[in-house]
């Protein structure tokens, strides 16, 4: 006598847990890379790289007055940041068509996950593979605090604002990787947009100069009459001169037109978020210390236009530094529009990952 037994139904999706298919998917992604040799090889080629450039600065730097540890800090930011460019996109853009490439993309697609989950997944497994180079410069971020003179309050925002660049540039990555076929591709489009925000903006930026070329009053500047004499043995006060009164045409750049353009750039939103130290009540000084600091100064000198290029412009002295005339931030433009492309991408990738897929193209490997 034979027993039957019930069939089985199939559980329903829902009872994976979303977050749950996203932990799964992470899980499988960043052990497959913690178990790459090749990956802390570069890890440790990173340290010594950053290390060196960070050491010369310090000694440079020492024979200086003037912030020698927020000089190395913002250095390690930079470069941090410079090189997680180049890096992140070889990490994030063959995440998935790697998957379709080895065949396991369609075995994956064929369980409880769903799109979303496989682009999350991988995504933040992309990023945490890419913040590994961050989490090793922490020594090097160690060191330059040793110095005292790092602006507190700018050390956090540094840091924070280059993991959410990291995290986009991933976002790119992987959204590219669901959309492309072939790895080779995927790498090279992503590399092409992280180009486009970081050199394109600065080249359109420098193009559009000629069109935001304008003709304004300016009149010369009066220095006391002990500077013009030659006889004054004190020290030298730039600010302190007044501005004629006969007004002549020159030649200017309204720059505060164009400024947006460089919104997009990862460097610039990095820069443009940090607090910047205050200058001493009686010093109205250009105070970047480093490179991070000197792009926030350049930003509000632009933002500024002619104000920030001509001391005494329709015969008004001109205020320095630029903060002074409270411009406002550019980083949340920037920021916003790298979300919105990270996002796009990212929606396109997942419409793609859909099953069934419909038509294919010609040589895709199915499984």
């Amino acid at each position: 006598m034979s027993i039957s037994t019930p069939p089985r139904t199939a559980v329903p999706a829902s009872k994976l847990g979303y977050l749950s298919g996203i932990g799964t998917v992470f899980g499988l992604e960043i052990r497959q890379r913690v178990r790459n040799r090749g990956w802390y090889i570069m890890l440790g080629i990173w340290f010594v790289v950053v290390a060196a450039v960070v050491g010369l600065a310090a000694l440079s730097v020492g024979l200086e007055e003037v912030g020698p540890g927020q000089m190395m800090f913002e250095l390690v930011i930079a470069f941090v940041l410079f090189f997680g460019m180049l890096i992140a996109p070889a990490l994030s853009a063959n995440s998935i068509t790697g998957d379709r490439a080895n065949g396991t993309l369609a075995i994956l697609q064929n369980t409880l996950l769903t799109p979303g989950q496989l682009l999350w997944g991988k995504w933040l497994a992309s990023w945490a593979a890419s913040l590994g180079f961050l989490v090793v410069t922490i020594p090097l971020i160690g060191w330059a605090m040793t110095y005292g003179d790092v602006y507190l309050p700018a050390a956090p925002v540094l840091v924070g604002m280059l993991a959410v660049e990291l995290g986009i540039v991933c976002a790119l990555g992987v959204g590219i990787s669901a959309l492309a076929n072939r790895t080779l591709f995927a790498v090279m489009v992503t590399y092409l947009l992280v180009a486009l925000l970081g050199l394109g903006t600065l080249i359109a930026y420098g193009l559009s100069m000629q069109l935001v070329k304008v003709e304004v009053q300016v009149s010369e500047q009066v220095w006391p009459e002990e500077y013009q004499s030659g006889e004054f043995y004190g020290t030298w006060d730039e600010e302190n001169y007044t501005c004629g009164t006969r007004l002549y045409p020159e030649q200017s750049f309204a720059t505060e037109r164009i400024t947006w353009l460089l919104a997009a750039n990862p460097f610039v939103v990095v820069a443009d978020a940090v607090p910047q130290a205050p200058a001493p009540a009686d010093e109205q000084m250009f105070n970047a210390a480093g490179p991070m600091g000197a792009i926030s100064e350049g930003v509000r000198y632009s933002q500024a236009g002619p104000k920030s290029q001509i001391p005494c412009l329709n015969g008004v002295k001109s205020v320095d530094p630029p903060q002074a005339q409270n411009p406002g931030p550019l980083w949340p433009l920037g920021l916003g529009i790298q979300l919105l492309l990270a996002a796009g991408i990212l929606v396109a990738g997942r419409n793609k990952l859909k099953t069934p897929a419909g038509k294919l193209a010609s040589g895709t490997r199915i499984a």
